[in-house]
């Protein structure tokens, strides 16, 4: 039988803590997904519009580096932490199949966002398959999306474009042969301003 004692103990000494003074495992802060989303709907438009569609088993994907010139206000920095976006439209199912979509990618991603770069963001769309796949399966996809992703912005520090720029020389000369060839009957003929014709 216990004894009783006088006065309350201290709640600290009865019941210990024993993460009061654990160390930390890493002096280096893990990135969460909570800090590093892709929100705006501008960004969105943006890494669609300089980036390439990759494709993996269940999704399609967009990366992109941030252009040195959007580190001004209303852009984040190419310094700062990577960001993932998902778009999870409404030709996958219902809602509460989307939320579920949503809640097995947002644990993938968690799991594997310290794979990405800083300043780099990435978009995944995923397919309704996500939904019933095996979650290991998910987690093995999205880390080998990020270190694809993770190694073209290292092949590729100047950013991740849809396509090189053509040269003008070519544009023009494609222009005059477009303006020589004969209109079809009942068809106008289109003059090319600039090309001399």
């Amino acid at each position: 039988m216990m004894q009783a004692t006088s006065g309350n103990p201290d709640p600290a000494i009865a019941f210990p803590n024993p993460y009061l003074n654990a160390e930390p495992e890493c002096s280096v802060p893990r990135p969460r997904w909570e800090d590093s989303r892709l929100c705006r709907h501008a960004d969105y438009q943006l890494v669609y519009a300089v980036s390439r569609k990759q494709f993996s088993t269940s999704m399609v994907w967009f990366a992109c580096l941030r252009q040195e010139s959007e580190s001004g206000p209303g852009f984040a920095s190419r310094r700062a932490p990577a960001r993932v976006g998902l778009t999870v439209g409404k030709v996958l199912g219902k809602a509460h199949d989307r939320n579920r979509i949503k809640r097995r990618l947002r644990a993938a991603i968690r799991a594997h966002v310290a794979l990405l770069p800083t300043g780099l963001d990435l978009i995944l769309h995923p397919r309704r398959t996500v939904l019933d796949a095996e979650f290991s399966s998910i987690l093995a996809e999205v880390e080998s999306i990020f270190s694809r992703a993770a190694e073209s912005a290292r092949r590729n520090p100047g950013g991740l474009l849809k396509k090189a720029p053509e040269p003008a020389a070519e544009v023009a000369a494609r222009a005059q042969g477009d303006a020589k060839r004969a209109p079809r009957s009942g068809a106008t003929a289109v003059r090319f301003v600039g090309t001399g014709q």
